[in-house]
């Protein structure tokens, strides 16, 4: 192999952050709790905006901050990538606490089921380290949740929810957002539970990924 095939080889050199509009992406897992129809790595493709997310080893709360390097460079800290950051919840805390520490700003985008996987309510740990939340709902009820995220466990609609529910009482910065493009949802709607529940609502787009 090359120094060039190297360099590129997701194996040799994982990607563990990149950097896209401003911001540090965190790339923490491969695995998920949900299994979503639409998502690249499912249609072929690890690939996010260019750089590739493919992970072969879970890199330690250590690596990770040594990635991140100085968080003063970037206006905020996400934790994201392919896989879901709060299956590794223990090193997302650990790492956000650490940067935090030295004054950034941290958001994690999630598929809000970590209290169901882990089998707490694990909002309260969000505290003092986690500055927003970007929660996909991507459907206005459960049924079409079902069809297009395809959840490991039962009751991820409502786990979802209920998880947005408990996290605003912790995290300053709590939004829901929907895919507009997946058939049947109604983004209306989806954008009206988040009322309800009183966090915020963003709708994304179909196929745009980062």
């Amino acid at each position: 192999m090359s120094a060039e095939q190297t360099e590129h080889d997701p194996a040799v050199n994982p990607t563990i952050s990149y950097e896209l509009h401003g911001n540090c992406y965190l790339n923490i897992t491969y695995h998920c709790t949900l299994r979503c129809a639409f998502c690249p790595k499912f249609n072929g493709s690890w690939e996010v905006q260019g750089f590739d997310l493919r992970l072969f080893e879970e890199p330690s709360a250590e690596k990770v901050v040594e990635e991140v390097g100085d968080p003063d460079r970037y206006k905020q800290i996400v934790f994201c990538g392919l896989g879901e950051p709060t299956t590794r919840l223990d090193v997302l805390l650990e790492v956000a606490e650490q940067l935090k520490a030295q004054g950034a700003t941290i958001r994690v985008n999630t598929d809000g089921l970590a209290s169901l996987i882990h089998g707490r309510d694990v909002a309260p740990e969000l505290a003092g380290k986690v500055d927003a939340l970007s929660i996909s709902m991507n459907a206005h009820n459960s049924e079409l949740y079902d069809r297009h995220c395809r959840p490991k466990c039962e009751g991820g609609f409502e786990a979802m929810l209920d998880f947005a529910r408990k996290a605003k009482a912790y995290v300053p910065s709590v939004t829901l957002t929907a895919i507009d493009g997946l058939e049947g949802v109604d983004i209306d709607a989806c954008e009206k539970i988040a009322a309800e529940i009183g966090v915020a609502f963003r709708r994304r787009v179909l196929d745009e990924v980062g």
